[in-house]
């Protein structure tokens, strides 16, 4: 799926999300500073900027399929190489990288088991491969209580829980089906912090992801009904939201 959107309105939907599990996938990976690491799907840069924070910017590659999410990462990140390209055509020569992330990528992946293995072939022989999804299968990602409140109001709506990797142990036989060895799985955790219901809301209104899509397939009246089902199962006033999501590392 590709996000052809501002790179203002991602930040605001999930950017926030990703800057918390960028650490965490990170250390998974086990990378460390003179190691050239390759950020795929990067977005609009949120573990990209960490990459850097932790190598420098020449030190860090990173694609994106969207032309407004490449733009924004180069404006953000001088100094790396951040190319427009999809994970099942890397443009960059066997074995240039010690390490390959996709931080909430895996999923909306073509082909989730070849872009694996493009990125184990663009990494060297013994570097690392890692990425981490929400467990939307299990119920326990970000968007949770709006893929509740949809599928109450709509019983074919189409939510993300059977993506690519979603489910418990999934992300791992993905890994092996990419030739990947020494696989293991863990399990990152995230929270949020909410001023209101309206704080939470607001970024489904932007049209980012499956769910932003969804909410603007719909008419005015049916909207409305979405968000208050939502707040209706939303506690009032200020909110946490915790998610957890599944993470796989691999060496090549």
């Amino acid at each position: 799926m590709s996000f052809d959107v501002a790179a203002d309105a991602y930040d605001r939907f999930m950017g926030s999300w990703s800057r918390l599990l960028a650490p965490q996938l990170i250390d998974l990976a086990g990378v460390r500073p003179g190691q050239r690491a390759l950020d795929v799907g990067c977005g609009p840069g949120a573990l990209t900027g960490e990459l850097v924070d932790r190598l420098g910017p020449a030190a860090v590659t990173a694609v994106d399929p969207s032309a407004p999410f490449v733009e924004a990462a180069r404006a953000r990140m001088p100094g790396v190489d951040v190319r427009q390209a999809s994970a099942e055509a890397l443009p960059f020569a066997d074995g240039a990288f010690d390490a390959a992330l996709a931080q909430l990528v895996v999923h909306f992946m073509v082909d989730p088991a070849a872009g694996l293995a493009e990125m184990a072939r663009v990494t060297r022989p013994g570097g690392v491969i890692a990425a981490c999804v929400w467990d939307f299968a299990g119920g326990n990602g970000p968007l949770g209580p709006f893929w509740e409140a949809a599928r109450v109001l709509d019983g074919g709506v189409e939510d993300e829980s059977r993506l690519a990797g979603t489910g418990e142990g999934h992300l791992a036989e993905l890994f092996e089906a990419a030739g990947l060895r020494e696989v293991e799985q863990a399990t990152l955790s995230a929270s949020r912090e909410h001023s209101s219901f309206e704080e939470w809301w607001e970024p489904f209104t932007r049209g980012v992801g499956p769910a932003g899509s969804y909410v603007a397939s719909l008419d005015a009246q049916r909207q409305v009904e979405l968000r208050e089902r939502c707040r209706s199962m939303l506690p009032p006033g200020a909110l946490t939201v915790t998610a957890s999501a599944w993470a796989a590392r691999g060496v090549v």
